[in-house]
C-alpha cells in the first residue's frame, strides 16, 4: 500500500514537470512567432502596399545597416513610396555622401519625399537633396552647406608644462594637421585644398538637385542656416509642411493613396557592443560629440563659447 502511494505521488510530481515544460515551450513558440511578426511587419517587408518612412536623427556617419535597410526599401515591390524624416545637424561627408547615395537608390525606383524635423543641416541637408520633394516646419533649421576639418594647436600649452612633441615622419606633410605641430603654410594650403574639393562637390550637389545656377548655389553656401520660410524663399526646400502635406502630394503627383498604411523601415543591427556603449555614453557626457568625428565634417552645430 505504501509502494502504491509513493508511485502516486511521484506520478503527480512527474506530470507536475511535464506540465511546466510544456508551459514553457509554448511561451517560447509564441514569443519566436509574436518577434517574428512584429520583424515582419515593422519592416518594409510586409505583404501588403505600403509608405515606407526612415528617421534619419544624430549624426551622419558611415553605416553599413543603414544603407542596407534602404537598399531593402529600394528592392521591396510592395513599398510604394519613402518619407524620409530629418532631424540631424550632420555628420561626416562619407556619412552624408552615402546616405545620399543610398537614398537616391530608391528614388530610382520610388518616390522619396523628405520631412525636415527641427534640424537638417549640413550633411542633413545633403541627405534631404536626394528627395523628389523636401518639406520642412516654418521654424526648421536648414543650410550650413559647407565642409571643415578641425584641428587645434597644443604646442604653447605643451611647452608650458615643459613637454615637448616630436615625430618622425617620411614627409613634411604627413599626419597634417596636428595638434603637436604648429601648421605650416604649405600645410594649411593643402589641407584647406581638400576642404574645398569636398565643398565643391556638395556646392555641385545643391545645384544638380535644387536646378540652381551654380553661382547662384555658391551664394546660399556660405555656411549659413536657414529657416524653413527662408530656405522655401531661397528655393533650397519646396514648401512648408511635415508628414500629411507629403502624403498629400504622394497622392496629388504620384498617385499614391493617403490610405496606404505607413510603415517605419527598422534597421537590422547585430547589436552594439558593451564597449562601444561605454564609449558613447563618454562620448555624450563627457565631451562634444563633434571632436569624436574624424575626417572631414558636415555638420552645424552652435558656437559653446
Amino acid at each position: 500500500m505504501s509502494l502504491d502511494a509513493d508511485a502516486l505521488i511521484d506520478r503527480r510530481r512527474l506530470k507536475r514537470r511535464l506540465a511546466l515544460w510544456r508551459t514553457l515551450a509554448v511561451l517560447a513558440l509564441v514569443t519566436v512567432v509574436v518577434v517574428g511578426l512584429d520583424r515582419f511587419a515593422g519592416f518594409p517587408g510586409a505583404a501588403e502596399k505600403h509608405v515606407a518612412r526612415f528617421t534619419l536623427s544624430g549624426l551622419i556617419t558611415d553605416d553599413r545597416e543603414r544603407n542596407e535597410a534602404l537598399a531593402k526599401v529600394a528592392a521591396n515591390s510592395n513599398v510604394a513610396a519613402l518619407i524620409l524624416y530629418i532631424d540631424s545637424p550632420g555628420g561626416t561627408v562619407v556619412g552624408g555622401e552615402t546616405v545620399y547615395h543610398s537614398l537616391r537608390g530608391v528614388a530610382e525606383k520610388k518616390p522619396v519625399v523628405a520631412v525636415m524635423g527641427t534640424l537638417a543641416t549640413s550633411g542633413g541637408y545633403m541627405a534631404a537633396l536626394a528627395a523628389d520633394y523636401i518639406f520642412a516646419r516654418e521654424g526648421s533649421i536648414t543650410g550650413s552647406i559647407g565642409v571643415m576639418l578641425q584641428t587645434t594647436d597644443i604646442t604653447g600649452l605643451l611647452g608650458k608644462l615643459g613637454i615637448s612633441a616630436e615625430a618622425i615622419k617620411s614627409g613634411e606633410l604627413k599626419a597634417v594637421p596636428s595638434p603637436f605641430e604648429p601648421l605650416s603654410e604649405r600645410g594649411r594650403e593643402v589641407t584647406r585644398g581638400v576642404v574645398m574639393d569636398m565643398y565643391d562637390m556638395f556646392v555641385d550637389l545643391v545645384a544638380e538637385r535644387r536646378k540652381l545656377p551654380r553661382a547662384e548655389a555658391l551664394v546660399l553656401a556660405d555656411g549659413r542656416i536657414y529657416t524653413g520660410r527662408q530656405a522655401v524663399a531661397n528655393k533650397l526646400i519646396d514648401q512648408i509642411g511635415g508628414e500629411n502635406e507629403a502624403r498629400e502630394w504622394l497622392e496629388k503627383q504620384r498617385d499614391i493613396p493617403k490610405s496606404l498604411p505607413l510603415r517605419d523601415v527598422k534597421v537590422e543591427r547585430e547589436g552594439d557592443k558593451w564597449f562601444d556603449i561605454i564609449r558613447r555614453l563618454i562620448g555624450i557626457t563627457l565631451f562634444s560629440e563633434r571632436l569624436t568625428l574624424d575626417g572631414l565634417v558636415s555638420v552645424w552645430h552652435p558656437d559653446g563659447r
